[in-house]
């Protein structure tokens, strides 16, 4: 197997993996590769590039497809 020339960040999911994403009322699926990902037959070299292809605006890319849920805090809650 190939392997990544950089490392790779822990909060995507493995090699393979297929990301489900609805954006408008369409399903976009995106392929975790060893360097980037795979949408419609392009590759990418984040999450954020392939967001900010679907939707035209700049998104975070972990946001965008839900692997990371947007955390409210307050001040306690951070103190703590």
């Amino acid at each position: 197997p190939v392997q990544p020339t950089e490392p790779r960040d822990p909060r995507v999911p493995p090699v393979g993996t297929v990301l489900h994403r609805v954006c408008n009322g369409v399903a976009h699926y995106v392929t975790v590769c060893c360097e980037g990902f795979d949408y419609a037959g392009e590759r990418f070299k984040t999450l954020s590039a392939v967001a900010k292809h679907i939707t035209g605006t700049p998104w975070n890319g972990f946001l965008f497809i839900e692997l990371k849920k947007r955390v409210e805090t307050t001040s306690e809650e951070s103190a703590a």
